[in-house]
């Protein structure tokens, strides 16, 4: 992404979950900064949150009254959905079922509610017709046994399944049997220009995947995983890929998936820490945001700064796993 991209004429919609958890908070943070980092965005944005029912012990939905005040004066809207495949059990399928309650027919962006805008979302050339997801991700699926099957045994298993080309899906610059060979996404966002469309058929994959797998899934883990293992296929079914964005835009200088505070003041760029610090700043979103002791702690009480300077930025661990043992031994982990 070269210079100051021009803003497109494209409107759609975003939407991310907010729910009473932490969620609440870091939706809030996501809001204030699409509004602040884009101001030409001019689609809606939708915080949708599930409703109480048989899939959870309790009541998850949006409750705090000040955060919805607040999401609400940042032009938000509060979107109710239900859960009827997952819930409590898989609290990552929310990202499925809230496909289904948004307007039909209308391009969409999903986030993940541990993102913050840090440029001009409307300058981010979506093509609707081919969909895609974020390729900021490690290999983290599937783990191939010492007996087999390998990569491509269990991938092709999985497109055999719902009937899909999987020679196509190779990126074959990448040698056979390593990870990034095979179509793979992180579900931190994704598009396309139906949300029903695409829910419908995330929603069937995954429902097939978790009650159904391949025999060549017989020790794998899908739990977190069955949402990064479904997206690649719906996404591969609907003519996207990892080729169908350009890249600089979203996990660059448009958009930050941070994860954990405390990782995102260890490894992301100064822009994001600024945006983050600024729009927590305004005292009525800082008066919500304080109710959540990360944010208190690393933004408003500059610990952030004392985990920042626990690392070289331009020479981070190379393993996330080191970074997190690193803040962790400084009294500074904090989730």
């Amino acid at each position: 992404m070269a210079g100051t991209p021009l803003t497109t004429s494209q409107t759609f919609n975003v939407v991310i979950i907010g729910q009473n958890n932490r969620l609440q908070y870091e939706a809030l943070l996501f809001a204030a900064s699409l509004r602040h980092s884009s101001p030409d965005f001019r689609g809606r944005l939708f915080v949708a949150t599930p409703q109480p029912g048989p899939r959870w012990s309790g009541d998850p939905s949006l409750r705090n009254q000040a955060t919805r005040e607040a999401l609400e004066r940042l032009g938000a809207e509060i979107l109710p959905f239900e859960n009827r495949v997952f819930g409590q059990s898989y609290p990552h399928g929310n990202k499925i079922e809230a496909l289904m309650a948004l307007p039909e027919g209308e391009p969409f962006v999903f986030f993940d509610s541990d993102t913050l805008i840090t440029g001009e979302l409307a300058s981010v050339p979506f093509d609707f017709d081919r969909p895609s997801a974020s390729l900021r991700c490690e290999g983290s699926w599937p783990e191939p046994t010492l007996y087999g099957p390998g990569y491509a045994g269990i991938w092709k298993s999985l497109y055999d399944r719902f009937g899909l080309d999987f020679d196509s899906s190779l990126d074959l610059s990448q040698p056979d049997e390593y990870w990034r060979r095979y179509l793979y996404f992180n579900a931190g966002y994704f598009y396309y220009k139906c949300p029903r469309a695409f829910g419908e058929r995330f929603l069937d994959y995954a429902k097939s995947i978790r009650d159904d797998p391949p025999d060549e899934l017989i020790c794998q883990s899908l739990d977190p995983w069955l949402d990064q293992v479904a997206l690649p296929l719906v996404i591969h079914s609907f003519g996207g890929g990892r080729d169908a964005l350009p890249a600089g835009y979203l996990d660059g200088g448009v958009s930050c998936h941070y994860r954990l505070f405390p990782l995102l003041y260890a490894r992301e760029a100064d822009r994001v820490i600024e945006v983050l610090e600024e729009v927590a700043a305004p005292n009525k979103i800082k008066k919500v945001l304080k109710q959540y002791e990360p944010i208190r702690k690393l933004v408003f009480q500059r610990k952030g700064a004392k985990v920042r300077a626990l690392f070289d930025q331009q020479n981070l661990p190379r393993r996330e796993q080191a970074m997190r043992k690193q803040i962790r031994e400084a009294g500074l982990w904090l989730r």
